[in-house]
């Protein structure tokens, strides 16, 4: 037997998640306790009844091999299954005193569904199995014949699941005057595309109430009224009941065409790995999954069922060849016949890299520190380089290369953001860069290799992740989606240009190098400067060229006076980049839909997103730093790319590896937050919804073509034309009154924002705070927005300086960002107005050491030891000094506060009832935690209608009995604030320069 197992797919314990656990809780009904998230107590008979979905599977037979937990697996290949009803196997087990079972599923000929290798877990009741995803239902409720008529009043229920995604659905019901079902409720059945259906015997009752859910504890629970529906025929669709309805599903022709079948299909290996990636399949209704069966090695044929176009999987065996077929999946269940075979021969497996896993716990607890890797501090000198505009800029002068700062700086200084009380930290890309000037990170060549001026022995990417993980800090990973370099991404396309080594241009085009690949780090012996061009241009002509007059003079002149020649940089009118992967234009009008689909700069070729092979590129390569265990995502430039091109593809495809490598709760935590340009100071950019931040939170709320350039357009003429009057609005920041709400989570895109207005009117605390919260109904959940007033782009009202409003004002907008909604950002070194007044960027224009993009290294160099957050134990030298800073003093304790009151992290707020500026009430309840915090910044103000109790205040540790729903707090002080909890502890940290 144990010779068998050998040879069987995976066996680990990891569970798989239905796509609507991912998303988390949405709501559970008010009327109803919430569903168990523990178990009972184990009994002696538990049993678990195991449906299992066929149509897309069409195996002969079906087995489940299964272990109680704590037990042992069934003999190879398990036990059959039983027909259960139509597309439908089950099979009953009895677990004993278990509490569930791990299983795998198979065909009895060596075909298996193993959940790519992790097994399912699998609790105790009515579990479905379908297509990868788990849950809490029996499919086939309501098959059985109607009751004879008479018995009862009839209630005919359709529910539709079209904008949310679920794979599954229940009612949980209460007939007028009865009482509920059992949590979650009675399943559904599949009625026809997007629509389940049930039949309900109400006795005497003419009518009832009801929730639905997806069987994983995301629920429609009519925003926490329940619905009412009555007897007869009843349709819900998004939140709207329909009385005496037709029948939805009527006049609809069964869907019996399948997709297309998958083609492009192919396999690259890389040591024990295997990525495939195939082009789009095409359907009448649309395509919802793929179906990858591999055959190979000594394990059997393992499907896999995948929600993108990139599949991907490690730990197979060495030197084996491995081959795979792809199969679509539409929303009905047919299935394509399989694609034409790939094959893949694995190399030696490599060296195990150190374990990496995101922390995986709610990103609005940890204020997010932003440094710009290469300009922090320096670890390791021999990996500085200076590039091609090291004396041009000034920067030569400065003995200070662009390329400065390293992962060794910040692995040693980990414990400096530490002591401030920061537990995130945001890094500008790592991806390896190729332009004259990319220090920043922005100029993506290999998305798939970190850049090796960055890296270190010891102090790898994967070490700093570790480092930081270690001191529970999370790493934010800046990405960049819409654009590569000007030289293109390797893997995907790189542009020839024209070039020659004559007396004008020998300095700029560097020597051949046969067989030389560009890294960034390696110098040319002769120059002394690194390599940047050597392998891109040519003076012959290359074959398959397709730029117009290559190499003939423009007749312009660079500013040296040298001659011009065409087709010597690339560009978007060049006729260098292939339409199918680049875009071919400059953007002409930024609130347009050209914004979306041409080139930003010189530097930046803008992909052409909606392009299947180039989100293959981008999805593969992304994964891979998801699967070092990176904890969230900030977005570059996401305004450039269309919603439906994120919703569809980029946004799911993180979730589903994010869930796969790590975790149902690391998924539902990884955090993606994207920057949406919006410089304008009202709650929509213009007038465009397209380019407003709030748009990039919410799924789509039409149905567009299948293929995604044209969904693109349609979608944007639909959302225009729908004007800012029109867009979904949401009260998850809100309280309701004094009250908490589970926030509704289900129309969530899985995309984040940066608050660009409140940004752009942080020139004054009290405007950024009004400004903010006059468009928190158009965010899904501005709790979740990330928050500050300058960056590395940036200052407030598009300055192009770094924020200079005076420590004052930069203290009164700590207080503010670090208690209202959202998550407080600071960008590195404003704890000491760093560079203030300093212009941001100038590129290669002047020297960074004049810019906000300085070395910040000379004000932590030394030691520092925290040993918790806000908490230093000890320091020296330079860092000593900049510890003592008044704004560090500021933040430290402003950290330490929200740290300490949860309604201050994830509360929802309100000022009804409240007199002052900027002053608002919080809450946060969930579990044993209630959390109530009444909030002034530098004014006074006065609450009412707050709950009676014993009020402290964190910042004074001052108490006050409230008894008739009134309190009443004096002006604290510019920068200052009062912080009064509902039975609070007290006074939080000790008095400094602003919090006293």
């Amino acid at each position: 037997m144990r010779r068998i197992r050998s040879r069987l797919p995976g066996r680990s314990s990891a569970v798989a998640v239905a796509v609507g656990a991912v998303l988390g809780l949405v709501t559970v009904p008010s009327a109803v306790p919430s569903p168990r998230t523990t178990p009972a107590a184990a009994t002696a008979d538990n049993t678990a009844t195991v449906f299992y979905y066929t149509k897309t599977k069409n195996w002969e037979r079906y087995n489940l091999h299964y272990a109680p937990d704590g037990g042992s697996w069934t003999a190879v290949p398990g036990v059959a299954m039983e027909t259960a009803c139509t597309d439908w196997v089950k099979k009953t087990v009895t677990l004993g005193t278990a509490e569930g079972l791990r299983a795998a599923f198979n065909n009895g000929s060596g075909t298996w569904d193993n959940n790519s290798g992790k097994d399912y877990s699998l609790g105790t009741g009515n579990i479905t199995v379908k297509d990868g995803v788990i849950a809490h239902s029996d499919p086939c409720a309501g098959e059985e014949p109607d009751p004879t008529p008479g018995d009862g009043n009839r209630a005919t229920v359709y529910y539709s699941t079209r904008t949310l995604g679920w794979t599954t659905a229940n009612i949980h019901y209460q007939p007028a005057g009865g009482s509920w079902t059992t949590v979650p409720g009675v399943g559904m059945r599949a009625a026809c595309a997007g629509w389940w259906k049930t039949d309900i015997d109400l006795g005497t009752a003419d009518s009832m109430k009801a929730a639905f859910n997806n069987g994983n504890g995301v629920w429609d629970n009519n925003k926490g009224a329940d619905y009412s529906l009555p007897a007869g025929i009843t349709t819900v669709f998004d939140n709207t009941v329909t009385e005496d309805a037709d029948d939805p599903c009527a006049d609809e022709v069964p869907d019996t065409r399948a997709p297309t079948v998958p083609a492009g299909v192919t396999a690259r290996a890389d040591g024990v790995s295997v990525v495939l990636t195939w082009e789009p399949s095409t359907d009448d209704t649309g395509v919802t999954r793929y179906q990858v069966t591999r055959t190979g090695g000594t394990g059997g044929d393992v499907v896999t069922d995948v929600g993108s176009t990139v599949f991907s999987e490690a730990n197979l065996e060495e030197r084996t060849t491995y081959t795979y077929t792809v199969r679509a999946m539409d929303a009905a269940g047919n299935v394509s016949a399989a694609s034409a075979a790939a094959t893949a021969t694995t190399g030696t497996k490599p060296p195990a890299p150190a374990a990496g896993k995101p922390l995986g716990t709610d990103p609005r607890k940890d204020p997010i520190y932003f440094v710009l890797t290469a300009r922090f501090t320096d670890g390791d000198s021999s990996n500085n380089r200076g590039g091609s505009q090291h004396e041009r800029s000034g920067n030569a002068a400065h003995d200070d290369p662009m390329f400065r700062g390293d992962f060794k700086g910040l692995v040693n200084k980990l414990d400096y953001i530490k002591g401030l009380g920061f537990s995130a930290v945001w890094i500008t890309p790592v991806v390896l860069n190729r332009s004259d000037y990319d220090h920043h990170g922005y100029h993506g060549y290999d998305f798939y290799k970190v850049d090796p001026r960055l890296e270190s022995a010891g102090a790898s990417y994967q070490d700093l992740i570790n480092a930081a993980h270690a001191k529970g800090m999370k790493i934010y990973q800046d990405v960049v989606y819409n654009h590569s370099s000007r030289w293109g991404a390797k893997g995907l396309f790189t542009p020839t240009v024209y070039g020659v080594r004559d007396s004008q241009w020998s300095w700029y085009y560097d020597e051949k190098q046969p067989g030389f690949e560009y890294d960034g780090l390696t110098v040319d012996p002769k120059s002394g400067k690194s390599y940047y061009n050597g392998d891109l241009w040519s003076t012959a002509e290359p074959s398959g060229n397709t730029c117009v007059n290559w190499g003939t003079p423009t007749g312009g002149r660079s500013p040296e006076g040298y001659t011009i020649y065409n087709c010597q940089w690339p560009g978007p009118t060049s006729g260098m980049f292939p339409q199918a992967l680049y875009h071919n234009c400059w953007i002409g009008n930024w609130e347009g839909e050209d914004s979306r689909s041409c080139w930003l700069h010189e530097d930046l070729a803008d992909f052409n997103t909606e392009n299947a092979q180039v989100q293959n590129y981008l999805i593969g390569a992304y994964n891979k730093y998801i699967d070092m265990g990176v904890d969230g995502f900030r977005v570059d430039t996401a305004v450039h790319i269309p919603r439906t091109t994120w919703n569809r593809r980029f946004l799911p495809a993180i979730q589903e590896r994010v869930t796969q490598q790590h975790g149902a709760e690391a998924a539902r935590n990884f955090f993606v937050f994207g920057e949406v340009a919006a410089f304008v100071n009202d709650k929509w950019n213009r007038g465009s919804v397209n380019h407003s931040a709030q748009f990039y939170t919410w799924k789509e709320r039409g149905e567009y073509s299948a293929d995604d350039e044209k969904a693109a357009l349609e979608m944007y003429d639909y959302e225009q034309q729908q004007g800012t009057g029109n867009q979904p609005t949401s009260t998850n920041a809100f309280l309701d009154g004094n009250t908490y709400h589970a926030p509704d989570r289900s129309r969530f895109s899985g995309m984040n924002v940066i608050d660009m207005r409140m940004h752009m009117n942080f020139g004054d605390a009290s405007n950024a705070f009004h400004n903010g919260k006059d468009s928190d109904d158009s965010y899904h959940d501005a709790t979740y927005n990330v928050v500050y007033v300058d960056s590395h782009d940036y200052g407030p009202n598009k300055s192009s300086e770094r924020y200079t409003g005076g420590t004052d004002a930069w203290a009164e907008n700590m207080s503010l960002m670090w208690t209202f909604r959202g998550i407080p950002t600071l960008f590195y070194g404003s704890e000491i107005e760093f560079q203030k007044g300093q212009k941001i960027d100038c590129g290669p224009s002047c020297p960074l050491a004049t810019t906000g993009r300085a070395y910040y290294g000379d004000h932590v160099a030394g030691t520092v030891t925290s040993s918790d957050f806000s908490q230093v134990d000890s320091a020296t030298g330079a860092v000593a000094t900049t510890l003592q800073q008044p704004l560090v003093k500021h933040v430290q304790r402003l950290n330490q506060i929200r740290r300490a009151v949860p309604a201050l992290q994830t509360g929802q707020y309100s000022t009804a009832g409240i007199s002052g500026d900027m002053a608002f009430k919080r809450r946060y309840t969930a579990g044993g935690t209630d959390s109530f915090a009444l909030v002034t910044v530098s004014g006074g103000a006065t609450f009412t209608g707050v709950p009676n109790g014993t009020y402290r205040d964190a910042v004074t540790g001052d108490m006050r009995t409230v008894s008739d729903g009134t309190l009443s707090v004096g002006a604290p002080g510019k920068g200052n604030l009062r912080v009064y909890v509902l039975n609070g502890t007290g006074k939080i940290g000790t008095d400094g320069p602003y919090l006293k």
